[in-house]
């Protein structure tokens, strides 16, 4: 049996809150903080596809959580609705890619991976779309984010986990390469184990708060992204639709979501009219259909950007009882439960199933 161990984590997105949870469901007495509302930044802000945009150009070690938070998501979104009954909507509605020129490497990586795909030269009527060798993914899934968020928040409380909302961070307490405490404006919690999970304010976080790690802390800057969504009826859009770098997700009650854009280096998440422009004409073009629709929201969040999209999974080099779980980049929903468990194991001293040396805060100094 797993021994108990006060843990804090700093980050209430589907990286903490996922965290927490693999901590909490191992006996582990867990404290989660953020700085706003759970769930209300990167997390809440993406589109939910359960595998990163053209996977086989993605570095080998976004591969590995990818493929194995893949098999653990059937079981833990029909959990988590049993539990809370809040429907994640997990729906394996299958994702279309209309242009891959390497289809070899595509079709190499599937095999590898045992990604079940079909080469496909039919069904576009509804769609605009130039192809060039399309490929059906039938099994991969979405999820719906904000509704997973909900479920995790629900799932925490009805665990005994505690969550501490608009929870401003003042000071970090370190004495002898340890932390001991946070002073917050929800007054000073003592720490046993913190693990930082903030995604894209996390390099910030570190800077502020661990000043004299100059050389040895995570490098995540701000990525922002911006989408659009219409309501259409069910049924409009079948599968998950990739072209070009940009895609149409369905949602079950008929809603499609497109995106987006890739904008570096600011944490300003005003919309602008260009990326309005830019993703509805996309959008309009691929799914005629669409401009029957209204268009209901459109939105931005700020992901956390790493080099070649790998996370930070790992305990730091030199505070003893300091973790972090951060930059994933676009792919957080895809990777977050393997990187929950990666991080639990590490915390909590047990085997991996995932090598974590590519993951480690160090592996660029």
């Amino acid at each position: 049996m797993t021994t108990s161990v006060d843990i804090t984590v700093i980050g209430g997105g589907v990286i903490g809150l996922m965290t927490a949870r693999e901590l909490s469901s191992a006996g582990a007495t867990v404290t989660l903080i953020d700085k706003g509302f759970l769930g209300q930044e990167s997390s809440w802000a993406g589109g939910g596809i359960l595998l990163p945009l053209y996977p086989w150009r993605q570095n080998p070690a976004i591969t590995h959580l990818v493929t194995q938070s893949l098999g653990l998501y059937p079981n833990l979104a029909a959990q988590l609705f049993e539990d809370t009954g809040i429907d994640p909507e997990w729906n394996p509605c299958g994702l279309l890619m209309t242009k891959v020129p390497d289809i070899t490497a595509a079709i190499n990586w599937c095999n590898h991976n045992n990604i079940v795909f079909e080469e496909i030269d039919h069904g576009f009527n509804e769609l605009g779309a130039t192809t060039i060798n399309p490929l059906y993914l039938p099994h991969i899934a979405q999820i719906r984010n904000p509704r997973l968020l909900k479920s995790l928040k629900q799932d925490l409380l009805q665990k005994g986990v505690k969550l501490l909302e608009n929870c401003r961070l003042n000071a970090v307490n370190i004495s002898h390469n340890k932390v001991t405490s946070l002073d917050t404006n929800r007054g000073t919690l003592p720490i046993n184990q913190l693990i930082i999970s903030a995604g894209a304010w996390t390099s910030q976080l570190m800077a502020q708060f661990f000043p004299a790690l100059r050389n040895n802390r995570p490098q995540i800057t701000p990525v922002k992204g911006q989408m659009l969504l219409y309501a259409a009826k069910p049924g409009t859009l079948r599968w998950i639709v990739l072209d070009d770098g940009h895609y149409l997700i369905p949602r079950l009650d008929g809603h499609i979501l497109a995106g987006s854009t890739v904008e570096t280096n600011t944490y300003d998440k005003t919309t602008t009219s260009e990326a309005k422009n830019l993703i509805d004409d996309f959008a309009l073009k691929l799914l005629p259909a669409l401009k029957g629709f209204p268009l209901v929201k459109h939105w931005a969040g700020i992901r956390p950007g790493t080099q070649n999209g790998v996370p930070y999974i790992g305990k730091h080099n030199e505070i003893s009882n300091l973790s972090i779980n951060a930059g994933h980049f676009r792919n957080g929903l895809a990777m977050a439960p393997a990187s929950a468990q990666l991080m639990a194991d590490l915390t909590l001293g047990r085997p991996t199933s995932v090598d974590p040396g590519a993951y480690r805060l160090d592996r660029l100094v």
